[in-house]
């Protein structure tokens, strides 16, 4: 992927080093790849508690209706 002006693009935060600090503008990328990382992290650790992913052995269409399915009955608990 590249950036407007031709340069590539990084969707991986950035770090701070203990001699490097983040500049602000930094900061908030890191803050906006955060933001959308986070649910589907969330997401995956739902699925990891129940062991899901590991005793699944069906079709992909089978699955993703499960996996919707668990889904919507996450949703309704928050």
């Amino acid at each position: 992927m590249a950036a407007p002006m031709g340069g590539p693009v990084s969707r991986l935060p950035r770090p701070a080093g203990r001699t490097h600090k983040l500049t602000p503008d930094q900061k908030r990328a890191n803050r906006v790849l955060a933001i959308g990382r986070a649910p589907v992290k969330h997401g995956f650790a739902h699925l990891k508690n129940w062991r899901i992913l590991i005793k699944l052995r069906t079709e992909p269409t089978r699955a993703t209706c499960l996996l919707r399915a668990l889904l919507v009955l996450t949703n309704q608990e928050d």
